[in-house]
């Protein structure tokens, strides 16, 4: 029998309890089998272990961004409108591995992967983090995810095989369009509640989708294995619509007032902030020479973003991290734990948003998102304290070793 033992290492779960010294983690093949003190590890007699020594910093679940789209980056109008379509599919390849290398072992694409891409990870032929997809987004004509530009031009991904174009309208079109998203292999469904920053043609604050073409959605979803739906939702009435629809998830949720954050406490509906999105917006804003529409609107929102995290996260509305990541560079991911805490978190609420209430979100609890016995062996030793500073989980230098499924996919002891 052949074990891989993490050792000498401060342990934290993911349950967010106190943090275990000396911790280990015992693996066979790619489950976790034992999770302890190195002193309560009993190793089979005879067994052939693989130690990996942590050297004193931090062992942590494989951690989890449960919004990202993992399948492109956001670009110049010039470069969307010239680049061939191929090589998108190669690109992905590298925000993969920069996914893995930040310590991210599941994603929950938000639209943009393919099955062809979940397959490719999970036959072997990539190396990338586990992931459910979306495939594409449902969207209105002039929504959020309808690209058509004010001089005529339209970039809105108009489908492939694998890849339905999500526009649709009135409630026969928006059940013929889930089923075909839910066909093409969706773990869940994704759907544009409002508008946004990055659209030509709207705003955060319009509503899109009446609330009975939202019901659609969530009963076709359910009928489907009990499939869940995810909105992004940024203005009031069209979060709310969300919450009433039984949609399972909010995604950015910039406008936040205190009946919604009731509206979810009630409903048990999680909240998926990404407050790296409109920062990385701005900051990204000359160098990829993004539209000024967009950085336009990014201005406008992000402080009223993170003000509706802080009341959110007070309230006690469940929280899942997730950073929209696609929007700026990949690999940068976990800079928004930094900026959870600054909405008010402490460090172990963002690493348990990151692990355990992210593998809930995803209806993953069972497999991820803490180190327990039973579990896919997703480990990640970290060099430094995130409890002392959280910022040193940002830096990808820090992420010294990364094992996913037990197999070590990032080594830099």
């Amino acid at each position: 029998m052949s074990y891989v033992l993490v050792e000498n290492g401060t342990l934290i779960d993911g349950n967010g309890g106190d943090p275990v010294a000396n911790g280990a983690v015992l693996i066979k093949d790619n489950i976790i089998e034992q999770v302890g003190t190195k002193d309560s590890i009993q190793i089979p007699a005879g067994a052939n272990v693989e130690t990996i020594d942590a050297k004193g910093g931090t062992i942590l679940p494989g951690l989890i961004d449960a919004h990202v789209h993992i399948t492109f980056e956001l670009g110049s109008l010039e470069e969307r409108a010239s680049t061939p379509f191929s090589l998108k599919f190669y690109q992905t390849i590298e925000y993969m591995r920069k996914t893995l290398d930040a310590g991210i072992t599941t994603i929950r694409d938000a639209g943009g992967a393919d099955l062809g891409l979940k397959q490719a990870v999970n036959n072997g032929l990539v190396v990338g983090p586990r992931m459910q997809l979306s495939i594409n987004a449902l969207t209105i004509t002039g929504g959020h995810g309808d690209s058509w530009m004010l001089s005529g031009m339209d970039l809105t991904r108009q489908g492939y095989p694998g890849m339905p174009n999500g526009l649709c309208d009135g409630k026969e079109e928006v059940r013929k369009k889930t089923r075909e998203m839910l066909r093409a292999g969706a773990d869940l469904i994704k759907v544009h509640s409002t508008g946004g920053v990055m659209s030509p043609t709207d705003h955060p604050e319009y509503t899109q989708f009446a609330l009975e073409e939202l019901e659609v959605m969530v009963e076709e979803a359910r009928f489907h294995r009990n499939k869940k739906v995810m909105a992004h939702a940024q203005g009031t009435e069209g979060i709310q619509n969300a919450i009433k629809a039984g949609i399972h998830s909010i995604e950015h949720g910039i406008y936040l007032d205190d009946e919604t954050i009731e509206m979810m406490k009630e409903h048990g509906t999680y909240l998926v902030p990404t407050l790296l999105a409109p920062v990385g917006v701005l900051e990204l804003a000359e160098e990829r020479s993004l539209p000024k529409y967009a950085v336009k609107k990014a201005e406008e929102v992000v402080n009223d973003h993170m003000e509706s995290f802080r009341r959110a996260h007070k309230a006690g509305v469940k929280i899942a991290m997730g950073t929209d990541a696609g929007v700026f560079t990949h690999g940068i991911n976990l800079r928004e734990l930094g900026l959870m805490c600054e909405g008010g978190m402490t460090p172990m609420e963002s690493i348990v948003a990151t692990t355990k209430v992210a593998a809930e979100c995803m209806g993953w609890e069972d497999q991820v998102g803490t180190l327990e016995a039973g579990k896919f062996a997703d480990v990640v030793i970290l060099n430094g304290d995130p409890l002392d500073d959280i910022h040193v989980i940002e830096n990808q230098d820090n992420i010294v070793t990364v094992l996913k499924d037990g197999k070590i996919v990032k080594d830099l002891r």
